[in-house]
């Protein structure tokens, strides 16, 4: 089954929307004709000059990474460095790059809820909800149709609040109109003034699903002309956010911990700060490079903070009561490609997949 490079993003940007990435972010396609037609994906956590020669030998026709390989903006692209060399291989030999970074990080089942679930943490949340990210939708509908618009808005992603579902608010009023020549009114009559009972449904929705939430108001309402508002909201968004925080069934000490850590990463080494003969219980969990986050692990509460590219700093500010452990980035986030497999093949089961077999972490230990 192939499908065009246009049909994959679409479906793809449903699961893991790209209005969820952060402002210095890239995520989205980055090379490829979106007209082309693809049945094989390379999965990796980097796009380097090896990784695409991989792709070319084994006929993948998308590379889907986790970094982006436009990460800084580009000018030109004249082979003067790694990325404006791969840009151009990519290109010339009709290989598609497309990456998934912090839209996919602050998803509540990307990559940091995979790494806490590998730890062992249950009841995971959200560490940090996102802020602006929702809006507010009123729209005034017939009284005989409040419930068929209002089931619409669920279905589409509206009315969603923390563990609630299918949250609304609802006022009757008396709404008028007067319909204009050539107009084809649900109710009253061409060129009078009329007054109708109707309902003010308020819902909130996510901002990445307003355009879903739009269509199937305008579908499901009987209106010729549909009245509604948007508001944006200054509340935390509790379905995407930075890192995540759970709890473990049975506690460890920190020592226990550092170790079931090393095994998930596959690394000789973890630094750390803290005390390691602590007990812990509750958990939190940031792939890549949360160091910005150790404040908010502490008074969310948590024992332990596991993350990625921790400072010298940052260790010296971290609170001594909780201990921080740096598994590194590669380490940290090199099983959510586990998550992009199962999902594509989910979907597309003929599809042929391949993890990368390229080592991508640039950095190695000596001495140990």
């Amino acid at each position: 089954m192939a499908v065009t490079l246009r049909e994959f993003v679409a479906w793809l940007e449903e699961l893991i929307p790209p209005s969820l990435q952060e402002h210095y972010d890239n995520s989205g396609l980055q090379v490829g004709d979106p007209s082309s037609v693809i049945d094989s994906v390379l999965l990796t956590l980097d796009v380097n000059i090896d990784v695409i020669n991989e792709a070319e030998k084994y006929g993948c026709k998308l590379i889907l990474s986790h970094h982006p390989l436009i990460f800084t903006p580009q000018k030109r692209v004249t082979f003067s460095n790694a990325s404006e060399r791969c840009v151009a291989a990519a290109l010339t030999r009709g290989i598609a790059v497309y990456s998934a970074h912090t839209s996919f990080d602050n998803l509540p089942w990307g990559v940091s809820h995979l790494l806490a679930a590998k730890i062992g943490l249950e009841n995971i949340g959200i560490l940090v909800p996102m802020k602006n990210r929702l809006l507010k939708l009123v729209t005034f509908v017939p009284v005989s149709y409040a419930d068929r618009v209002r089931d619409a808005l669920f279905a589409a992603g509206a009315g969603h609040t923390g563990k609630y579902d299918m949250c609304s608010f609802n006022t009757q009023g008396e709404g008028t109109f007067r319909a204009g020549e050539g107009a084809a009114p649900f109710s009253g009559t061409v060129g009078e003034y009329h007054k109708e009972q109707e309902v003010r449904i308020e819902a909130v929705m996510p901002d990445h699903l307003s355009a879903s939430c739009i269509r199937a108001l305008l579908s499901a309402h009987p209106y010729e002309e549909v009245a509604y508002d948007i508001i944006a909201l200054e509340n935390r968004y509790y379905g995407a956010g930075a890192g995540t925080i759970g709890t473990l069934a049975v506690p460890l000490t920190g020592t226990q911990l550092l170790e079931r850590l090393r095994e998930i990463a596959g690394t000789p080494v973890i630094r750390y700060s803290g005390d390691p003969e602590h007990p812990v219980k509750k958990v939190a969990v940031c792939g890549g490079s949360g160091a910005s986050l150790i404040s908010d692990a502490f008074r969310a509460g948590a024992d332990a903070f596991i993350t990625a590219d921790v400072k010298y700093h940052a260790f010296t500010e971290a609170p001594r009561e909780m201990l921080v452990a740096d598994i590194g980035h590669y380490e940290s986030e090199k099983n959510s490609l586990e998550i992009l497999y199962d999902l594509i093949n989910k979907k597309f089961p003929k599809f042929a997949l391949r993890f990368s077999g390229i080592k991508t972490d640039p950095i190695n230990y000596f001495g140990i």
